[in-house]
């Protein structure tokens, strides 16, 4: 140490005047990494010094009103703090504290406790030598996600999720957030867990990706999604695959799903693919038509739905099942279906949002071609349907011919979207601007979508209604996510062709 310079220890406070050398220089041993936190009191500034005494950087400027100072040593040795008046208050006394010298080891930030009291449990049972073998055999026979009551919050759950011995990281793929949220290890242990707090109806499905490559692309994430090994309940795992199907989680208060299963007392009706081209597009495309039990060519009353992504919505979504109990039920009049196939994934990009040349296609081969088969309807009596980019294009294909679709039936439309070089919502905006059409609405959006589906599904709702549209909008607690449009897709066409039930079904009023 500096022969007459005092040492500045932690905790310790220190006054002087700066005018005076002897009262304004302090000592501090440093080593590589420590963190130094202090309070300087009075219109004076503060400066680091080297063990010779030169200058390292400025803390404090006595002009400005900051007056807490922080910085990190670069290497191990002594450093010098020293007062320097300003020259508008050359005898300005002050007070210096040095409240905080935090070793590099010791700056981890430490991690909350787990707020699931299963999960706190646990941690506990480590601590004392105990362990995780009795955790994972109970979640092997009660499964995962773990969901917990939350107290006071009876329409809320605690919902966590699992996964065992990843080496390097945990994500989940349809998380509540909507991202693809990181799990976090516990301790050392083989456990990896992340809590979510949500609505008691919530309804999702994911999956779960283990040790996920290291790299920008988000898309890398898929080299390891899985079903999750400790659910028992799956979803879209008709190849049986665990690495293609997803799991399932349904809480106690989720809304019925009624209209997806077979009965073996409903009639089932006919579904057949056929191959179609397009002189318009330059492409062909399959395309499904779905005919009701008792459908004849050309029969009044009766009603036809239009509806995109085909390898979906006879997959995922059993559209012909929905619509045979729909029917059976009463809730709807006979309605046909034409399923529409995406050519290529990349067309879907080029066609579904709003492209002129597809709404051709629509309009002048695809329609002409299904009035052919059978299968067509007055305008008022046909639904446009589709999911994200699908229920962009049928709102769309509603604004652009509303002599041909009359009901619009949008599951999370993708009403961000905009050409190159525009502003965000293009499609809002053409309602703004165009005279009102004779259509209807149906919008459904769920609440763990995030605002880039969910404001904007909000803001073409308030447009249409400013415009004097016929809207319906809801919102489940759920995701961007088949296991929920599968219910959507019937609620929708209820509200838009029903057959004037006097009470909604039960499965279309949403929770939480």
């Amino acid at each position: 140490m500096a022969a007459g310079i005092a040492h500045l220890q932690v905790g310790q406070t220190v006054e002087g005047q700066a005018a005076q050398p002897e009262q304004s220089v302090w000592q501090l041993s440093l080593k590589a990494g420590d963190f130094v936190r202090g309070r300087i009191e009075g219109d004076i500034s503060l400066r680091l010094l080297d063990a010779r005494g030169q200058p390292l950087r400025l803390l404090i400027d006595g002009m400005d009103q900051v007056r807490d100072f922080m910085f990190v040593a670069e290497r191990e040795g002594e450093y010098r703090l020293r007062a320097e008046p300003l020259q508008s208050r050359a005898q300005e006394r002050f007070s210096l504290s040095l409240n905080l010298v935090q070793a590099a080891s010791s700056q981890r930030r430490s991690r909350p406790a787990p707020a699931s009291p299963v999960m706190r449990q646990l941690v506990d049972d480590l601590a004392a030598g105990k362990s995780t073998e009795a955790f994972w055999k109970a979640r092997a026979s009660q499964g995962t996600p773990l969901v917990e009551v939350i107290p006071g919050k009876p329409d809320q759950r605690l919902v966590t999720f699992l996964w065992r011995g990843a080496r390097d990281n945990v994500r989940v793929f349809g998380a509540p957030s909507g991202n693809h949220d990181p799990l976090q290890r516990l301790g050392d242990s083989d456990v990896w867990y992340r809590s979510f707090e949500v609505p008691s109806g919530a309804r999702l499905s994911y999956q779960m990706a283990p040790d996920v490559p290291a790299s920008d692309d988000r898309r890398t994430i898929l080299a390891t999604t899985q079903r999750d090994p400790l659910n028992p309940a799956t979803f879209a795992d008709g190849s049986g695959d665990p690495w293609l199907s997803r799991s399932r989680l349904e809480l106690p208060d989720a809304a019925p799903q009624p209209w997806v299963a077979e009965r073996a007392n409903v009639a089932r009706g006919t579904l057949e693919r056929q191959r179609l081209g397009s002189k318009l597009l330059g492409n062909e495309r399959d395309v499904y038509l779905y005919r009701p039990a008792g459908w004849h060519d050309g029969a009044s009353g009766q009603h036809l739905l239009v509806l995109f992504d085909a390898h979906a919505y006879t997959r995922q979504v059993p559209t012909p099942t929905l619509l045979d109990n729909l029917v059976a039920d009463g809730l709807i009049p006979p309605t046909a279906a034409l399923i529409i196939a995406n050519p290529t994934d990349l067309s879907r990009q080029q066609e579904l949002p709003p492209n002129p040349l597809f709404a051709r296609f629509m309009a002048e081969e695809l329609m002409p071609w299904a009035r052919q088969q059978g299968l067509h309807a007055s305008a008022g009596d046909t639904v446009v349907a589709g999911s994200s980019y699908g229920g962009l294009a049928s709102a769309y294909l509603g604004l652009t011919h509303p002599e041909l679709f009359g009901n619009v039936l949008s599951l999370s439309g993708s009403y961000w979207w905009s050409p190159e070089g525009a502003e965000p919502g293009w499609l809002t905006r053409e309602y703004v601007k165009a005279p009102r059409q004779p259509l209807r609405f149906y919008l459904h959006s769920g609440t763990f979508e995030g605002p880039k589906i969910l404001d904007t599904n909000r803001h073409l709702r308030d447009v249409l209604l400013a415009k004097g549209y016929a809207v319906e909008q809801v919102e489940y607690p759920a995701g961007h996510d088949y296991l929920q449009w599968r219910a959507s897709l019937p609620c929708g066409l209820i509200s838009l062709i029903g057959k004037g039930t006097a009470a909604v079904p039960q499965a279309c009023v949403p929770k939480g």
